[in-house]
């Protein structure tokens, strides 16, 4: 059931419908288009989604698919089915067109590769495995017709026309006739050059056709010095066409043989009709295919132009919209966009991008109650949500991530909008709680349902007390459902009951504008004090309102923002771990580059080696076979045999202790034995001394984390107790460690170094070396072992040497103009840390105004800083929005 009547405009369906008519190759795929409807059949919504992948794959990777030839004969077909009608030449041309198409179509789906081992044993016909299964099954059973394709052929040439040949008869006529026209052409010619030659016609003129005849054009006044019939006349008067007495004979018989050679025509036409008249129905169902391949490229076409994909399908009802992106605002968004560019308008104040959603509704939470400030995406949100799944339950791609999952709804109800009616006599909200009744009487486990600004148009009290009551009986149906609100009483009914969640729109309280995210597990604020006081309300009026509506309320309000901020803060962090461990990844694959290269340099070395090992044998026997053959050259002296064994034991003695060098190869760069070995002595040596600073490093690591446990244990201990005159401390976000000099009320004057300073005690924090200046003289015990430990790693001493350093140089203003972002960014963070090390209550970054590009860079880390309490403008007579003013 789909409710109400009107649900495709609300949601935006019928924009998408025509849409996709529009990437329709003819009116065969637009009559589909029409057809299109809402199913609960999951089998049937899975075929659609696997039709559209196979239609996308067979279009993005086969170059044989062409998708032309669709022309839409229906009607044709539908009329000579009775006996005694033809169709005509542009018609038959048509029919053959597309019937070749169809043939091409079927063909190209029946690819498939052989199963092996499986034929049907009735007729040994070979199975196959299809190459695109769900568009085979469509072509399936679809005839062809390849016998009529060539008997029109043989009467219809290339451009549509009837072929001279389609009968001798006509062959004859067409002769005669073009015999009958050249001779006139002769006749008139002669007529027209004698007229000329006597100055009754112009020089330039020819003859010319009217009526089907040919006549020679002249001036009224000389129309009776050419003998013959008078036409017609121009549309001035100052032409007439006459017909030269001698050629009236043969334009008639021109007209008695065109007459023939329409009959001949219609007497070929009203054959080839008959002999397709027993083929119509099959022909009328081979076109019906021939329209859903029409559907299914279009609705590729729609997906591609979208960034639609077919998400994993579920049977039963189930959502899960990652990146979901409302179609029709995106594609809003981008003509505004180039019109805005070519225009050359800026508006900076309205988005200029879709901002994807993640939207998700599973069986332990069906209801999401979604609540947010006004123009903050609630409604876009709701929109997004039907406008998806409607289409998806049509057989559409839809825009969103590969990794969503979408389930099948047997219901889907909207109430959106004001549908008041003069005619039913129902106002706005009459028209809200008839939609609610015929929700709750339709309503089911497999109803998926949509509400805009649950329970308004009355009373807030009675509406937002009928609203919840509504929103239970939904929760014991087991109904699905996405709803907006401002209601408290909503919000705080989805903590309390099963099955129900929030969802917040989240918003920029800093910059006043709306992001539009969707956070799912928080209630949202509405931020309507902020937006009030953004506006200009005046203050009286902010806080007397403020009064009526009560502390309790404000505060709750204020704890909503607080974590929607929060929220935002730890998911900055998280997007920064992410970032870190990307980085991480690339060095280690640096790293694992640089061992790869290293191996295969140690390849190339044994490489050598063995070469080097192979010349040294050949020399070592080159060098015996020369000392044999000169001791028997010298015939055994034992002069020369004395010396020539010393120059062998001298080779012997130069190889064992690796001084051998190849003759000549001096220069050629590959490492001597010694050489090699100092090479491997120095890689073990560097090798060891890595091992054993990680064995130290770690070692130091064990003793500190040891130190710090202890520390910790002690500094637990005394976290509970309040803070005295002499205790050690330091200021939340920084390691910097003073002592307590004064206490004044909630205030303490702490000195940090050679500083002193005031700071609020809510901001200080015992450290383990808090102990007053009486106890300086008592024996040392294990603490003060411990805080010694702590000194030994220098944290206290660096973090003192680092305080004095910044306080010398440090200035309250900072100044990054002319600055790029990432470089403006970076100093402003080691500003901020000066500011807290320093104990600064407020800076100023002067930024100036230009684009808003650095101010805005500026104040999003700002709102992310949890040592910030506020920042905002400084005062126009001071700079305006080109300073920005940050108080701690």
């Amino acid at each position: 059931m789909i409710y109400p009547k009107n649900f495709e405009k609300k949601i935006g369906y019928d924009e998408v419908r025509t849409w996709l008519k529009g990437y329709c190759l003819s009116t065969l795929g637009k009559s589909l288009v029409e057809e299109m409807s809402f199913s609960a059949d999951s089998k049937q919504i899975a075929t659609w989604m696997e039709e559209n992948r196979e239609m996308r794959r067979i279009m993005e990777e086969d170059d044989d698919f062409e998708l032309s030839g669709f022309y839409d004969v229906r009607d044709s077909l539908k009329r000579v089915r009775l006996e005694g009608t033809w169709m005509e030449e542009n018609e038959l041309f048509d029919l053959r067109r597309s019937l070749s198409t169809i043939d091409s179509l079927v063909r190209f789906l029946y690819r498939g590769e052989p199963i092996e081992g499986k034929t049907d044993t009735e007729d040994d016909f070979e199975l196959k495995k299809w190459s695109y299964p769900a568009l085979h099954d469509l072509a399936d059973g679809i005839a062809t017709f390849p016998v009529i394709i060539q008997q029109i052929n043989q009467i219809i040439d290339k451009y549509g026309h009837m072929r001279d040949s389609a009968s001798p008869e006509l062959h004859g006529i067409r002769q005669e006739l073009a015999r009958t026209e050249g001779s006139i052409s002769k006749i008139l010619n002669g007529i027209l050059h004698s007229a000329q030659s006597e100055g009754l016609v112009e020089k330039d003129v020819t003859p010319t056709l009217r009526d089907g005849r040919l006549v020679i054009p002249i001036v009224p006044s000389l129309k009776r010095r050419i003998p013959g019939i008078v036409h017609d006349e121009s549309a001035t008067g100052r032409t007439v066409f006459v017909e030269p007495t001698e050629v009236v004979e043969a334009n008639n018989k021109i007209r008695e043989l065109e007459a023939e050679e329409r009959q001949e025509i219609i007497r070929i036409l009203t054959k080839m009709s008959s002999r397709i008249r027993p083929h119509v129905r099959e022909m009328l169902d081979s076109y019906h295919f021939l329209a859903e391949i029409d559907l299914i490229q279009a609705k590729c076409q729609l997906a591609k132009t979208m960034r639609a994909v077919e998400p994993e399908l579920k049977a039963y009802p189930y959502l899960d919209f990652i990146a979901a992106r409302h179609p029709l605002l995106e594609r809003h968004l981008i003509h505004a966009k180039q019109a805005k560019e070519d225009s050359e308008v800026v508006e900076s104040q309205k988005p200029t991008a879709v901002v994807p959603l993640d939207i998700q509704l599973t069986p332990e939470k069906h209801i999401l109650i979604i609540s947010g400030p006004n123009a903050g995406g609630k409604s876009v949100c709701l929109k997004t949500t039907g406008l998806l799944q409607y289409m998806l339950q049509t057989g559409l791609s839809i825009p969103v991530s590969e990794r969503s999952k979408c389930g099948v709804f047997k219901d889907v109800m909207i109430d959106i909008g004001d549908e008041q009616s003069l005619e039913n006599d129902l106002s706005t909200y009459s028209s809200h709680l008839l939609n609610m009744k015929v929700m709750m009487r339709q309503a089911s486990a497999q109803t998926l349902i949509l509400i805009d600004e649950f329970g308004t148009g009355t009373e807030p009290q009675i509406g937002g007390a009928i609203a919840e009551s509504v929103l239970d009986q939904f929760c014991k149906k087991g109904t699905w459902a996405v709803i907006t609100t401002h209601y408290q009483n909503l919000k705080h009914f989805a903590d309390s009951h099963e099955g129900v969640v929030n969802g917040a729109m989240l918003y920029d309280r800093h910059e006043m504008r709306p992001l539009f995210q969707l956070s799912i597990g928080r209630p949202g604020s509405s931020f309507a004090i902020e937006i009030a006081r953004k506006i200009g309300l005046p203050e009286e009026v902010i806080r007397e309102a403020s009064d009526i509506v009560g502390s309790d309320y404000i505060q709750s309000d204020k704890y909503l923002q607080d974590i929607v901020r929060d929220k935002r803060y730890w998911e900055q962090k998280r997007q920064a771990v992410h970032e870190q461990e990307k980085r991480l990844q690339r060095q280690i694959d640096e790293y694992e580059k640089g061992v790869t290269e290293v191996e295969k340099q140690r390849k190339e070395i044994l490489a050598n080696a063995r070469l080097e090992a192979k010349e040294l044998l050949a020399q070592s026997n080159k060098q015996i076979e020369n000392a044999i053959r000169e001791i028997r050259e010298e015939q055994a002296e034992k002069e020369a045999t004395k010396k020539i064994r010393a120059e062998l034991e001298q080779f012997k003695q130069d190889v064992d202790e690796g001084t051998w060098k190849k003759p000549g190869k001096r220069s050629s760069g590959i490492l001597s034995d010694e050489d090699f070995q100092k090479k491997v002595a120095q890689i073990q040596a560097r090798k060891q001394r890595h091992e054993q600073r990680k064995k130290d490093k770690q070692a130091e690591e064990q003793q500190a984390a040891k130190v710090l446990r202890d520390t910790l244990g002690k500094r637990h201990q005394d976290a509970k107790r309040e803070i005295v005159v002499g205790d050690a401390v330091r200021m939340r976000g920084i390691q910097s460690q003073g002592r307590v000099e004064a206490l004044d009320g909630n205030t303490a004057t702490v000195i940090f170094g050679d500083m002193r300073t005031k700071v609020p005690l809510n901001r200080l924090i015992l450290t383990d070396n808090s102990a007053s200046t009486e106890n300086s003289d008592r024996p040392k015990t294990k603490m003060d072992e411990l805080k010694e430990g702590l000194k030994q790693y220098g944290i206290s001493r660096m973090t003192q040497e680092t305080i004095d350093d910044h306080r010398k140089n440090f200035h309250q203003d900072l100044d990054v103009r002319g600055m790029r972002g990432d470089e403006a960014l970076q100093a402003v963070r080691y500003f901020i840390d000066d500011a807290i090390l320093m104990g600064m209550p407020r800076v100023r970054i002067l930024h100036g105004k230009g684009n808003g590009i650095l101010r805005q860079l500026i104040r999003q880390y700002l709102s992310a800083e949890p040592n910030v309490s506020h920042f905002a403008d400084e005062n126009v007579q001071f700079g305006g929005a080109g300073i920005t003013v940050v108080d701690f």
